[in-house]
C-alpha cells in the first residue's frame, strides 16, 4: 500500500480498526434496534453490558452465599439449633465443613445432616456456651423429611 501524503496515510485506520469495530459487533449482535449495528452507540451499550457482567459475577456469589446459609438455618431449624450453635459446634468438633457442603446436605442427605446437628448439639452442650438452655427436642406435631423412613 502506497501513500503519497501525511495526511492519506493518517486516514487510513487498517486491519486492526475493522477487527476492533467486529469484535464491538458481535457483542452487540442480541441488542435491539441501532445500538445492533451502529459502531458509535454499540460500543456505549456493549462497554455498559460488561460492567454488568462484572457486577453480576460478585452478586451471584453473594446471593448463592446468602442461599446456603437460609437453606442451612431450615435444616438447624428442623432439630430445633440455631444456626450460629451449629456451626460452633461443628467447629468445636473439628467438623470443617463450608456452607455449601453443609446446605446440600442438609437438602440431599437429611440423616446425615441430623447426625451432625446432634454432634454439635452434644458439644454445645457439653461446653456450656449461652444459648444452649433454650434448646430442646425439635417441636412435636412438625414432620419433616428427616423424620420420614
Amino acid at each position: 500500500m502506497v501513500f503519497t501524503t501525511l495526511a492519506l496515510f493518517s486516514r487510513n485506520r487498517g486491519p486492526c480498526e475493522f477487527w476492533k469495530k467486529r469484535r464491538i459487533l458481535k457483542m452487540s449482535a442480541h441488542f435491539y434496534g441501532r445500538k445492533r449495528n451502529c459502531y458509535s452507540i454499540a460500543i456505549r451499550y456493549v462497554h455498559r453490558a460488561l460492567v454488568y457482567a462484572t457486577k453480576g459475577r460478585k452478586l451471584k456469589k453473594e446471593d448463592m452465599a446468602a442461599l446456603w446459609v437460609t437453606r442451612i438455618t431450615a435444616g438447624c431449624e428442623e432439630h430445633n439449633l440455631t444456626y450460629n450453635l451449629f456451626r460452633e459446634g461443628l467447629a468445636r468438633c473439628n467438623i470443617l465443613l463450608n456452607r455449601k457442603v453443609l446446605a446440600d446436605l442438609a437438602i440431599w442427605e437429611p440423616r446425615t445432616f441430623k447426625s451432625l446437628a446432634k454432634l454439635a448439639h452434644a458439644r454445645v452442650s457439653q461446653d456450656g456456651l449461652a444459648g444452649v438452655s433454650e434448646l430442646g427436642e425439635p417441636p412435636s406435631g412438625v414432620i419433616t423429611r428427616g423424620m420420614l423412613k
